[in-house]
């Protein structure tokens, strides 16, 4: 009985801090500039001349990451992985927890941002829209842009 109690009230948890992170995220988006999203999914060309390439395999995705700084690093990931997910913790880019809800991604790139210490968390977007999906339930589709952001 108190384990399931316990996974209720965790739940319920994770359910607020999803809910406060998506009413963030939405309020960031009408505000400021400093909110917008990375210059690398504004044009895949150039950003693959400037990204360094990491992996192998037939499909080719752009992968950008905006820091607590705002500094942009890319990448051009090459995989056979089947989603976004796979792709990037095979090649170690992303960490996080596995939850009810999929993975919760909590480092990128190797920086770790932590909602519960500093109320900032890993925005994910593609094609330079905020994602609908889990990075770990996104279908790569090759050519596309796929970002973290620091919100």
């Amino acid at each position: 009985m108190k384990t399931n109690f316990k996974k209720k009230v965790v739940s319920h948890i994770l359910c607020t801090v999803l809910a406060v992170a998506m009413a963030v995220s939405i309020a960031g988006c009408n505000s400021s500039p400093e909110n917008e999203t990375p210059p690398a999914s504004t044009s895949n060309e150039n950003a693959a001349s400037d990204a360094s390439v990491l992996g192998e395999g037939s499909t080719h995705f752009i992968f950008a990451v905006t820091d607590l700084d705002g500094n942009l690093t890319e990448y051009e990931i090459h995989t056979d992985k089947e989603t976004v997910g796979a792709a990037l913790l095979e090649l170690g880019l992303i960490a996080g927890d596995d939850s009810e809800f999929g993975l919760y991604v909590k480092t990128v790139n190797d920086i770790t941002v932590d909602y519960d210490k500093d109320g900032k968390y890993w925005a994910f977007y593609i094609d330079g829209e905020y994602a609908t999906t889990g990075v770990d339930s996104t279908p790569i589709t090759d050519g596309a842009s796929y970002a973290f952001k620091v919100e």
